[in-house]
C-alpha cells in the first residue's frame, strides 16, 4: 500500500466490503497487477475502471481503478506503535517547536531515567530539539511537548491522515474517500 504513486502507474484504490478504504493514511492502494490477480482469484469486485486496458493473446481487460473486497476485513481497534504512527498522531510536527523538518522521536522521560518506549512517553521531535533536550526531563530542559503523548485510536489516526492527502487522487476514487467527514452547512 503506497500513497506516493504516480498517475502513470495506474494504482487501484482498495475498499473494504463496506466500500470504505481499508486505510486512509497511507491510502490503501494496490498495483494494477495485484488488483487484476485478485479479480481472477475472485477476491474483489471491480467498482470503477480507468480508460486504459491490458491485453493478452486471448483477453482484453480495462484496468480497475477501484476494487472492493468480497470479504469484510475487520479494522483493527488498536493501532500499532510505530514511528510512522507516532508522526501521524503528532501531525508530522515537532512537539516542541512545531517544525515539520527532520523528524525523529523523543522519549519525554529519557530511557536512562526509567522512561519507556510507549505511546504515552514518545513524541515526534525535530533533530535540533531532540539534541537540545538530550538526556534531560522536560522540567530539566525547560522543554514541554505541545500536547500530552497518548495512545491514539484508529479513528484519530484516520482523522489526522485526512490532513495529508496523497500526491495523486484519481477522479474515480473521490466518491469513496472522506464520505464520512462532516459537511459544511
Amino acid at each position: 500500500m503506497n500513497a506516493h504513486v504516480s498517475q502513470g502507474s495506474w494504482p487501484v484504490l482498495v475498499l473494504n466490503a463496506d466500500f470504505r478504504p481499508l486505510s486512509y493514511y497511507p491510502l490503501s492502494l494496490w498495483s494494477w497487477q495485484d488488483a487484476i490477480k485478485a479479480v481472477f482469484l475472485d477476491r474483489v469486485n471491480i467498482v470503477a475502471h480507468y480508460d486504459q486496458a491490458v491485453h493478452s493473446p486471448t483477453l482484453q481487460m480495462q484496468l480497475p481503478s477501484v476494487v472492493s473486497l468480497k470479504s469484510f476485513v475487520k479494522p483493527t481497534t488498536h493501532p500499532a506503535f510505530t514511528r510512522f504512527n507516532v508522526f501521524l498522531r503528532d501531525r508530522f510536527a515537532c512537539q516542541y517547536c512545531g517544525s515539520p523538518e527532520d523528524l525523529t522521536f523523543d522519549h519525554i522521560i529519557p530511557r536512562s531515567k526509567g522512561g519507556q518506549t510507549t505511546w504515552e512517553n514518545v513524541v515526534a521531535a525535530c533533530s535540533p530539539c531532540n539534541l537540545r533536550k538530550g538526556n534531560l526531563t522536560p522540567a530539566q530542559a525547560k522543554m514541554f511537548p505541545r500536547q500530552s503523548a497518548f495512545a491514539p485510536t484508529v479513528h484519530q489516526l484516520h482523522r489526522n491522515g485526512r490532513l495529508f492527502p496523497p500526491n495523486y487522487l484519481h477522479d474515480s476514487w473521490l466518491d469513496y474517500l472522506y464520505w464520512d467527514t462532516e459537511l459544511d452547512p
